[in-house]
């Protein structure tokens, strides 16, 4: 019988057969205590997090440390209302912002001095909700029965539609036949922004709107944990998974379709509204291309379809993009995760360890060569201090005037990594060791110094080598196929 049952068995599959082994097999302290976490329910873990997070004012008075907090926490909303669309439903939305922004200009005109109106909060929320949704609702009309690149292409569309008209908002007329109005005030956007206002209970501070945006996010959390363990959230699924199966088992597809944008949208929407009361401002500029990319890294990063890897992905990818800011911080994280990946890619052993020691010989020998025929390739400065500072000015030339040949070594060495991928074997290895010194090069006289670009180059990278290693993200389910 032993024999048989380690024989692979048709329609059966292995990976699925074995889960129940796998879990027996757990052993240890760290076994016990996956197998106490399983038996908990999933709300636990969510209120922990907002009991952990509302402790994050308390711990410090560092008011850089509670925005970057309060940021974290709008992503999640965000990262939470996008997941409706394309974690559940699969749908490809590229035009997501557009609705962030239509929630934060919707209460800015209702809350400022624009039009004179100057609303209750708790009178405002409700009416850019279902704004917002009716919105999402009209945008998925037409793009109902599309999928793939199309839906993307439409999307994007919408989203570059919603810049231009609050971009040049500041001077409309309706079909040329009434005066030119100033609707969102063109590239000044709104000032003068309301805080919120609840029922006579004014948020002013910082660490008020942080807790604002807290509850808020608990509530919806709940709210969308609730419906994807309803009948709804099981239709999205099947949805996501394969709509003409889903259709041919009577899943109203493009009515689910239409739920999810509106659902995403409204909650878009209301992180919107907070974005606006805090900031007292808006601008257009805020809700465009870069932001999309920023919260689909968050839910990928995290695993898109499900809930906690929306806080995992929007705490992993905020966090990582404000330490980017600091060029020391960036560097660290350059060359830890460099040797990182080396470590878990590179077997045999000896072959890492001669990449490895390659690498530092061929860096110090073309920095000796170098520097005796250049000598103004040595006279810059490093960006982090320390030990790794020396080690670094010692192995990696750095020229007084980086910017043009910063600018050619690094199309240089995008030409290598793609000659990387052409190479096998043996030849590979030892390729890798001149285009390590040359990234290195790059790294410090070109990226560095712009870390406006270099935090996003880093996070896509990070992208990369965690798609490579686990294309689920952190929390995703593995899926396995028949192919």
């Amino acid at each position: 019988m032993d024999g048989e049952r380690d024989q692979p068995q048709v329609g059966v599959d292995e990976w699925v057969a074995s889960h129940a082994e796998r879990r027996e097999q757990r052993t240890g302290l760290v076994g016990r205590v996956q197998d106490e976490l399983e038996r908990l329910p999933r709300p636990a873990f969510y209120l922990a997090f907002g009991v952990a997070a509302a402790f994050l004012p308390v711990f410090t008075s560092n008011g850089y440390i509670v925005r970057v907090g309060f940021d974290t926490l709008l992503y999640m909303l965000l990262a939470l209302g996008l997941n409706i669309t394309v974690g559940y439903a699969g749908i490809l939305d590229l035009g997501y912002v557009a609705f962030y922004g239509f929630g934060a200009f919707g209460y800015a005109m209702l809350a400022s001095p624009q039009f004179g109106l100057h609303w209750d909060t708790l009178f405002i929320i409700p009416v850019v909700v279902v704004a917002t949704a009716i919105l999402g609702l009209l945008v998925a009309l037409p793009s109902r029965r599309l999928v793939g690149d199309y839906l993307a292409i439409v999307t994007l569309f919408f989203l570059q539609f919603f810049v231009t008209v609050y971009q040049n908002g500041n001077s409309v007329s309706f079909f040329g036949l009434t005066r030119h109005l100033n609707i969102t005030g063109g590239p000044n956007g709104i000032p003068n922004v309301d805080n919120f206002d609840l029922g006579g209970l004014k948020i002013s501070s910082l660490k008020g709107y942080f807790y604002a945006a807290l509850i808020t996010f608990i509530l919806v959390l709940f709210v969308v944990y609730l419906v994807d363990r309803s009948r709804t959230g099981r239709a999205w699924k099947s949805l996501r998974e394969d709509s003409l199966a889903a259709e041919l088992m009577g899943i109203p597809v493009n009515r689910l379709k239409l739920v999810a944008f509106a659902f995403g949208a409204a909650i878009a929407g209301l992180t919107g509204t907070l974005f606006a009361a805090l900031n007292t401002a808006v601008f257009s500029a805020d809700f465009d291309v870069p932001t999309v990319i920023i919260i689909y890294a968050m839910l990928i990063l995290g695993g898109a379809g499900t809930i906690g890897g929306v806080i995992i992905g929007a705490l992993v990818v905020n966090v990582s993009l404000e330490v980017l800011r600091t060029p020391g911080h960036a560097t660290w994280i350059f060359y830890v995760l460099v040797t990182a990946t080396l470590l878990v890619k590179i077997r045999p052993w000896r072959w890492l360890v001669i990449v490895l020691g390659g690498t530092i010989g061929f860096g110090y020998a073309a920095h000796a060569i170098i520097s005796s025929i250049w000598p103004s390739s040595v006279g810059g400065q490093t960006s982090v201090g320390g030990g790794l500072g020396t080690f670094l000015h010692g192995w990696v030339l750095h020229p007084k005037n980086p910017m043009m040949v910063g600018n050619v070594t690094f199309v240089i060495l995008v030409l290598a990594i793609l000659a990387l991928t052409l190479l096998q074997g043996w030849q590979r290895r030892l390729a890798m060791i001149p285009t390590l010194c040359l990234a290195a090069f790059v790294w410090e006289n070109r990226l560095v110094v712009e870390p406006s670009i270099t935090r996003l180059i880093l996070l896509g990278v990070i992208l990369i080598v965690l798609m490579n290693a686990r294309p689920q993200g952190l929390l995703g389910s593995a899926r396995v196929e028949i192919v």
